[in-house]
């Protein structure tokens, strides 16, 4: 495929104006939510082939969050899209200021494969509700998906708006090397790199959704039961492969033991299973090769069993585990929770502080001083006190990382505003003109200059 031809085609048609015009983003944002309304049945069936992931986990986890999405622009798109006033210093009256949201152009969106129709539809939303033109570029790794994907989209819409290529490491590097307006990357950080730099040889703005490893943060004064309850099902959904989930666990030593008991107690309570239709199997074999070396056997405090035929791991919680271990250094990804202790909450801070910037940091704790002193001192993307990854379901809040973990946000008006610039205009008439920033610069006009300017 001509890739060039592609873009080239995408960009005549926004060239022409006719995705500004807010009827045709409704049109199209309609269109969406009635094209997987109706192409439901082939993504559940496309997505078991490849996680083995069930209808209800697949609609609780992927279809509720594209709809809420879907749903909210439509509302909110005209408003969003508006001129907007701005206030006007002396300096410059009589005047008026406005600023005017425009679509960024032709955006090109790489999506994620752990949830792949919500981490490639997600910002395709955004960036139909901005205006723009998109081609997406679903994850190869769950080949069922983006096939589904590639055959709901480019069925349904004209491709010179809204198009899906698949492909690899060779058909990326090749839409990479195309002068987007708009970059949107989902996935690791070693690949987000490499989109960083692809993108910086055109100067085209980016938005990186990446990784790292979040932590959860336990203090001996909260309800135990009900934090492994929420605490379980965050790290144990969808096995484990999900960006947000809890990477590891650094609970104060004091209320260890009763704590990895209620950790078990809620694993087997919830009893994890394909057949049960809560649990999935792990991506591909690499993943499991991987997942399973950092399966420590002198760690194990609870599960470690395998399955290579079905590509699955049991929940895996490893116990005395120190900040220096293997599984330490890298984000899991998968089943597998290693359990740390503190004394001092001062040099728990200090170590998740040594480490890059998490995507998503949890704190279980009764104690507002302790939890203001973690929100005030730990840097991280987003997160929550007593509970884990719900976060992700509030569209008025900014989805995102930092610094390691990813450049910019979206999710409701930020996923508007990733895909959109901001014009400053300035208007004035032509009835008045004031002489003072005309030379020459008297003493008298300067002295008036710096009130009026600052």
């Amino acid at each position: 495929m001509d890739y060039q031809d592609c873009f080239a085609f995408q960009q005549k048609f926004f060239k022409s104006n006719v995705t500004k015009g807010i009827p045709f983003r409704i049109q199209e944002l309609k269109r969406l939510k009635q094209v997987l309304q109706q192409h439901e049945e082939l993504l559940y069936e496309a997505i078991y082939k490849d996680f083995k992931k069930s209808r209800k986990e697949t609609y609780l986890t992927e279809f509720s969050l594209l709809y809420k999405e879907i749903d909210l622009a439509l509302k909110k798109v005209k408003k969003w899209s508006q001129k907007r006033k701005a206030s006007v210093s002396l300096a410059n009256l009589p005047a008026k200021s406005y600023i005017i949201p425009e679509p960024l152009g032709v955006s090109l969106i790489i999506g994620a494969w752990n949830y792949p129709y919500q981490l490639s539809l997600a910002p395709a939303i955004a960036a139909i509700a901005a205006g723009c033109t998109v081609i997406l570029k679903p994850s190869e790794l769950p080949s069922n998906t983006s096939a589904a994907m590639k055959k709901m989209i480019n069925e349904n819409f004209d491709p010179h708006f809204f198009k899906v290529i698949e492909g690899g490491v060779e058909e990326t590097t090749a839409l990479l090397k195309l002068n987007f307006d708009k970059i949107f990357f989902t996935g690791s950080v070693p690949v987000g790199k490499i989109v960083y730099q692809a993108a910086a040889k055109n100067l085209t703005p980016v938005t990186l959704e990446l990784g790292g490893k979040s932590p959860a943060i336990i203090t001996e004064d909260v309800d135990i039961d009900m934090t492994a309850k929420r605490l379980v099902w965050a790290k144990f959904l969808n096995a484990g492969q999900t960006c947000i989930a809890p990477d590891y666990v650094v609970v104060q030593e004091s209320i260890k033991g009763n704590f990895l008991k209620a950790v078990v107690a809620r694993i087997e309570e919830a009893n994890y299973d394909v057949a049960n239709e809560n649990y999935t199997e792990i991506i591909n074999r690499k993943n499991f090769d991987r997942l399973h070396s950092l399966i420590d056997a002198d760690h194990i405090y609870y599960g470690g069993k395998s399955n290579e035929e079905t590509k699955t791991i049991e929940p895996t919680i490893l116990s005395e585990v120190s900040w220096e271990d293997t599984i330490m250094n890298d984000e899991i990804f998968g089943p597998i929770l290693p359990v740390l202790t503190f004394t001092d909450i001062n040099q728990a801070i200090e170590q998740i502080k040594s480490r890059p910037k998490p995507l998503s940091l949890y704190v279980y704790t009764k104690s507002s001083k302790i939890r203001n002193k973690i929100m005030a001192e730990i840097s991280f993307g987003g997160g929550a006190v007593n509970d884990s990854l719900m976060h992700i379901i509030e569209t008025s809040m900014p989805f995102g990382g930092v610094g390691n973990s990813g450049i910019g946000n979206y999710h409701g008006k930020y996923g508007f505003d990733a895909f959109t610039h901001y014009k400053s205009v300035l208007q004035k008439s032509f009835w008045i003109e004031l002489n003072l920033k005309h030379s020459p610069y008297t003493d008298f006009k300067f002295k008036w200059l710096k009130r009026l300017i600052g």
